[in-house]
């Protein structure tokens, strides 16, 4: 396996816009749900007009356009550096959709919650370091 690229500004800014995407599309989704929440699933059928009704729903394919982006981007990452490097890196997703849902949707973020995403924070940060490390090596 040939050895990848080390995790460079422009390599962090394009998995940084992929975290911002996934809490679009996140929140995308989520507004999608909201519209079809009074919807009970009970039936084959229903999923079929649960799914057309969501086919109808712009936020539906902003989502799905948020999604297709993603994978654009990812894919382009995924070509420059380790995996093992860029998921850990990507994980910003965790902290922009609790402050996403905290602010556009008003939902409660308890304290334990955010002491999780300190945790998840630092773990980015040690995988930066170790890439770094590994660059140098």
């Amino acid at each position: 396996m040939e050895n990848k690229k080390r995790l460079t500004l422009k390599i962090l800014i394009l998995l940084i816009s992929t975290d911002f995407l996934e809490t679009a599309a996140q929140f995308f989704f989520k507004k999608t749900a909201i519209f079809q929440s009074d919807f009970a699933i009970s039936s084959l059928i229903d999923v079929f007009i649960f799914a057309k009704t969501a086919f109808f729903n712009p936020w539906a394919w902003l989502g799905f356009a948020s999604v297709l982006l993603i994978f654009i981007i990812w894919s382009t990452v995924l070509s420059k550096i380790d995996l093992s490097v860029a998921v850990p890196v990507a994980s910003f997703s965790y902290i922009f959709v609790p402050l996403a849902s905290l602010i556009w949707l008003h939902e409660e973020i308890p304290l334990l919650r955010w002491m999780g995403i300190i945790f998840i924070l630092i773990g980015v940060i040690l995988v930066s370091k170790s890439s770094e490390e590994k660059s140098k090596a």
